[in-house]
């Protein structure tokens, strides 16, 4: 569904589910310059939602969005609302760092600290707090495991994360985030700069991990899309054109807008 059929009201509260998000009417300003026009938008938790559309029609604004990282750019602004498990991610209250923890991020160039694989993974977990040698270890192990990564970096994890393949070096990202255990993951064309089989791989994986967290992708890879996500929105110019379940996006559009970009009539 594109948009919120209805909202709990103060004496009907509906408790989302969590790692569940949503968007209800936001729309976001870089400066004078709208980039997203009242997007509304339902989220599932433990799926992947896949979101497509051309270059620069507010994607990757959304999913910076979801978890507040456009602040660091000056003059944003914003209206309207995203929930995340029923909380405003833009209330006045809202812990930044600790929404940051929850709703990890991944971007299209993977970006390793100059440090060893093994600080890499535990930076997160270090700075808040954890101090004991066995926990780390543990935290390592279990962010590597799940990244897929653990076999092939086991024995040099003193080693410089930069040593890795570019397809490793995401997935240690990946595996960074993870140790945050976060409830959501928001990956930002995370395979567009990586060869096939490494591709492959970072597919497989968020296959794995869709049963553990929430994730949300940006994709211009249309056949990526197709393959992995459960759910798929089509942005254009700003705004949410349709979101459905992929299989319904890619063979049963209900917008024309939306049938033309599948099929590469334009984009």
């Amino acid at each position: 569904m594109t948009a919120i059929e209805s909202r709990p009201t103060a004496s009907e509260p509906v408790l989302l589910p969590t790692g569940a998000i949503e968007a209800c009417d936001f729309s976001f300003f870089y400066g004078k310059k709208q980039a997203l026009f009242d997007v509304s938008l339902a989220i599932e938790p433990r799926a992947v939602t896949a979101l497509i559309g051309p270059s620069g029609c507010g994607k990757s604004t959304f999913l910076r969005s979801i978890n507040r990282l456009n602040d660091t750019i000056p003059g944003t602004r914003h209206s309207g609302e995203i929930l995340l498990d029923n909380d405003d991610v833009y209330s006045k209250g809202t812990d930044i760092v600790a929404l940051r923890q929850r709703v990890g991020m991944v971007f299209q160039r993977w970006n390793p600290f100059p440090t060893s694989i093994y600080d890499n993974v535990v930076y997160g977990p270090r700075i808040n707090g954890v101090r004991s040698r066995s926990e780390l270890d543990a935290i390592a192990e279990d962010a590597l495991r799940r990244a897929a990564l653990w076999d092939e970096v086991r024995g040099r994890l003193r080693t410089s994360a930069l040593g890795l393949s570019g397809g490793q070096q995401q997935r240690l990202c990946i595996a960074r985030a993870l140790a945050n255990q976060p409830e959501v993951l928001l990956l930002d064309e995370p395979a567009s700069a990586l060869d096939p089989i490494a591709t492959q791989k970072i597919e497989a994986l968020l296959y794995e991990l869709k049963s553990q967290l929430t994730i949300v992708i940006v994709t211009h890879n249309l056949q990526q899309a197709a393959r992995i996500s459960d759910r798929t929105a089509f942005f254009f110019l700003g705004k949410l054109v349709e979101a459905d379940t992929t299989d319904r996006i890619f063979t049963r559009p209900r917008e024309d807008r939306t049938e033309a970009y599948i099929t590469g009539r334009f984009g």
